[in-house]
């Protein structure tokens, strides 16, 4: 059969057209797959996706949990922080408009810059800070003068405050802006304004202060204005931190040494609740909130007196005389000495080839133990001390807590040192010498305290020999309290030197007999110490020693001094260093008195009901 053209042609035609309904066969079901993928199959992450580009989730800062004082005084708070920002769309000229405002606000070039960068930096519509912590005089003068100042948004926010300034800075430290290194993985501290805890125990406790964020689900245009909230889950406090310190007795003890470098600790015997850790001198912490000038910073840092230190647990010193109760109890337990037993001071004690001297230059003449505490002399020391060697003077020390840190939420203790045989050898490559115990004996040499590891030694020596603790917050809800260990010692070997502490201050040979107290029911007992910051040489002791006052501040000696009282009952623990204050017994120990003072008065009000106990608040 012959096919015609005609034919051929509608085979040809059919075929194309098959072809061709095939493909777009095939295209419409992709397409309808396609279409059915997107809107059935990725509905959920195409909605999900849409509904990021219109809702946005933000960061509501919590505000900072308080630090009270144990009768409930706000050392650490939070008050109103009255703000000034500017709108750059609501404004033709932002230039103009700060021109404008300083009429009524100080604006420094250098922070106009800054507001200018962020400002090219921001989209239009989002605030840019001008000036915050604004008194609340030019916060009404802004307000007042609103309608001539295009753009200036007055806002109220919150801010850190500490009322009693310098009284409690090296205590509760300071909070201040977050920066680069410390922005980490909490997207808290990458809000502006944010601030973090940077010294004391805003640092250490800065978790449990800074508390949790809530957010808020707004609805943004394309330009990420925002439209309406949809929803908000407030942020939740930091917690309240009460501490153990009492602002008074703080503040008492501030006072009293307020023109000189010195630390003063105050603490409760029993408990171990330190009623005062004072550092003199201090600084505003509210400085470095607001944010200090360099040339404040500048003069800190380079004061003499050096006021960023916490001196109570970073400043390291020769205990001087008062480690000689540590000496005389290492002696009575070891059995090389007993309280009768008298020992001949003329003011000379040789050990090899050097010749040491007491500080008393015509001697004590024949003193036993109780005599020689309360008289402070230092050849019956060089000689006990040599008897028993350092490693039973080490041992004893570490009972009462000399070289150890106590981890009290303040940032910087410092463990001071705690000499022995094997630590001079590891670090000095050298044996320990016979000369060597004979300086520890009185406290000088080679160990180093701080004045809240005195504190502790003391309230341990006067409690009965329990190892108390210091503390500075109180106990969580639920937290229990331990039982302080009793440390293994003779009963009656404590009392010994008890009573040598009793007669520096009550018996007419005492070093501090002059600070006796004279009123009915108060006495209180303790122990001198001046510590040598430089070496009296030879040809001084031949010629003449000059006396502190005759010398530069620099090269007085420490003045020291550890109480207690009352004495039939102790209750405080009192420890007192002055920098480079001369005497113990003329300069720390009339601190001390008037301290220990203080606490009595107190307590005798308290109990005629004239005075709130410390407690009851």
């Amino acid at each position: 059969m012959v096919t015609s053209p005609d034919d051929l042609k509608y085979k040809l035609f059919t075929r194309r057209a098959g072809l061709i309904s095939a493909g777009m066969l095939v295209l419409t079901s992709g397409l309808v797959g396609r279409l059915y993928f997107l809107q059935v199959v990725g509905q959920n992450q195409y909605k999900l996706l849409a509904d990021k580009n219109r809702i946005s989730l933000r960061l509501l800062a919590p505000e900072r949990g308080k630090i009270l004082d144990r009768n409930g005084h706000g050392i650490a708070i939070n008050r109103t922080d009255y703000r000034v920002n500017i709108i750059p769309e609501q404004t033709e000229d932002v230039e103009a408009t700060l021109a404008a405002l300083k009429s009524f606000l100080p604006i420094s070039e250098r922070r106009k810059r800054r507001i200018l960068r962020a400002v090219k930096r921001q989209r239009a519509f989002l605030p840019v800070t001008v000036a915050e912590n604004l008194d609340w005089e030019t916060f009404a003068r802004v307000n007042i003068n609103i309608p001539d100042l295009p753009g200036i948004q007055p806002d109220m926010g919150i801010t850190r405050y500490y009322p009693e300034k310098d009284l409690m800075a090296h205590v509760v430290g300071y909070v201040s802006s977050v920066n680069a290194r410390e922005i980490g993985e909490d997207p808290l501290l990458e809000l502006p304004g944010f601030k973090i805890g940077k010294n004391g125990m805003e640092r250490v406790l800065d978790q449990r202060l800074r508390g949790k964020a809530g957010n808020s689900r707004v609805e943004v245009n394309v330009m990420g204005r925002v439209i309406r909230e949809l929803s908000r889950k407030d942020s939740i406090s930091g917690d309240t931190l009460n501490l153990t310190i009492d602002r008074d007795i703080q503040k008492f003890t501030a006072d009293r040494v307020r023109d000189e470098s010195a630390a003063v600790v105050v603490m409760d015997v029993h408990s171990g609740e330190i009623l005062a850790l004072t550092s003199t001198p201090a600084y505003d912490p509210n400085d470095f909130n607001l944010g200090i000038s360099q040339k404040k910073y500048d003069i800190l840092l380079h004061d003499a007196r050096k006021p960023l230190i916490n001196k109570t647990v970073q400043g390291e010193y020769p205990p001087g005389s008062t480690f000689k109760m540590i000496v005389a109890l290492a002696a009575l337990e070891a059995g090389v000495v007993d309280e009768h037993e008298k020992i001949f001071c003329n003011s000379k004690f040789e050990i090899g080839n050097t010749t040491k001297h007491c500080w008393k230059r015509q001697g004590h003449g024949l003193v036993n133990m109780v005599e020689a505490i309360a008289g402070s002399c230092d050849v019956y020391f060089y000689t006990i001390a040599v008897r028993v060697g350092i490693d039973k003077i080490h041992d004893m020390a570490a009972r009462f807590g000399l070289g150890e840190k106590f981890d009290i939420d303040i940032p910087g203790e410092k463990k001071g040192l705690n000499p022995s045989k094997g630590w001079k050898m590891a670090n000095r490559g050298s044996r320990w010498q016979g000369g060597d115990t004979a300086n520890v004996g009185i406290g000088q040499g080679d160990v180093l305290v701080t004045p809240l590891q005195l504190c502790v030694m003391t309230a341990r020596l006067v409690n009965g020999g329990r190892a108390v603790n210091p503390e500075i917050l109180f106990p969580e809800e639920g937290e229990s309290i331990e039982t302080p260990e009793v440390i293994p010692l003779s009963r009656k070997n404590i009392e010994i030197v008890l009573r040598g502490m009793a007669a520096v201050i009550n018996k007419p040979y005492g070093v501090a007999y002059a600070q006796r107290m004279r009123k009915d029911g108060m006495s209180f007992g303790g122990k001198t110490g001046s510590a040598q910051v430089r070496r009296i040489t030879k040809e001084e002791r031949d010629v003449r020693v000059r006396k502190n006052e005759e010398k530069p501040w620099r090269e007085r000696d420490h003045a020291l001094f550890v109480g207690y009282g009352p004495l039939e009952n102790p209750r405080y623990a009192v420890s007192v260093i002055v920098e480079h204050g001369g005497g113990g017994s003329k300069k720390a120990a009339p601190i001390a008195k008037d301290v220990l003072e203080y606490m009595f008065t107190r307590d005798n009000q308290a109990q005629s009901g004239r005075f709130p106990s410390k407690g009851d608040a």
